[in-house]
């Protein structure tokens, strides 16, 4: 049995990447079990290094993350070797004894067959593609949101300001159209400013809820309303995300807001609820809501920053 002696009592098996470069990876906790992909040569360098699911940040040795399908192919590619040695060993003790004799009789054996076929498989496409801003790993998941399967980083405040930085770009857009179309993508710069930063303040709370007050309460925190999203997040960990802004950019932002709401819910016609939020003067009762490139341009710088603090006083908290 010499080529099967051969092979060893080892096999070392190589993951091939798809098309694009990525390997797939499994969450090896059985109540998550999260496909994700991530590129071979980006991010953190080092040996023994862990990785961490984007979904519910378990961390473990790379070599737990093996998807199911890339282990039935290791498995059959031992197969193969085995099967193929084997027939090569049987193949060797082939013997053909011709008829001799009165009687004429003869014996002989003959070896056939093929080694195991190759189970091969192919990496599902996901939705989003991330390179970390930490460590620069490159990596797809499915939905937006995940943790960094190197440096272990959340990418909710990523997520935001690559959001908020396609609405500048669409203020960009509406500058060179006619002005019917322009106030027509100014106003739906607005509502993807509160729309991104409510999904960021959402995700961004319950990724952190363990350090709440009631963790419960405080992943189901809402973003909408701003002014009742700090009260909420100052209730549950404590921390004031906007106590480094300044009263009147605090004041933009609310009325921002509160634009957005009659947008979104009144076709734009301010109403007692909006005066009494804003302290505008009564003699825009009735009257359609105007908002600017300027304003909703402010908005985003100003959002970049409110998010950047209720994210670092959140990771930073103990």
């Amino acid at each position: 049995m010499r080529h099967l002696r051969n092979l060893g009592s080892k096999f070392s098996i190589s993951i091939p990447p798809d098309d694009e470069g990525f390997i797939g990876r499994e969450c090896p906790v059985a109540e998550c079990e999260g496909y994700f992909k991530l590129q071979p040569g980006t991010g953190l360098k080092g040996e023994n290094l862990p990785c961490h699911c984007p979904y519910c940040g378990h961390g473990a040795g790379s070599d737990k993350f093996f998807t199911k399908a890339q282990v039935e192919y290791a498995k059959s590619v031992v197969m193969r070797e085995v099967t193929g040695a084997l027939l090569k060993d049987l193949k060797s003790l082939e013997f053909n004894h011709r008829p001799r004799g009165a009687f004429g009789i003869g014996i002989s054996m003959k070896v056939s067959g093929q080694p195991t076929a190759i189970r091969r498989y192919r990496e599902p496409k996901l939705e989003t593609e991330v390179v970390c801003e930490r460590c620069a790993l490159r990596y797809t998941i499915y939905g937006v949101f995940g943790f960094c399967p190197d440096c272990a980083v959340h990418n909710s405040l990523q997520i935001l300001n690559k959001n908020l930085e396609l609405i500048q770009k669409l203020l960009a857009v509406a500058e060179t159209q006619e002005p019917q179309v322009a106030q027509h993508l100014i106003e739906n710069a607005l509502e993807d400013c509160v729309s991104a930063f409510d999904g960021f303040g959402r995700e961004t709370c319950r990724v952190f809820a363990a350090k709440a007050a009631k963790p419960e309460k405080a992943a189901e925190i809402r973003f909408q309303n701003i002014a009742a999203a700090r009260d909420r997040v100052r209730e549950q960990f404590s921390v004031d995300f906007a106590a480094t802004a300044a009263p009147a950019d605090w004041k933009h932002i609310l009325r921002a807001f509160q634009k957005r709401h009659l947008l979104a819910h009144k076709m734009g016609v301010v109403d007692e609820d909006y005066l009494g939020a804003t302290g505008d003067s009564p003699s825009l009762l009735g009257r359609k809501v105007s908002i600017g490139a300027s304003e909703v341009g402010k908005l985003v710088a100003r959002l970049q920053s409110l998010g950047a603090e209720l994210f670092r006083s959140l990771e930073t908290m103990k």
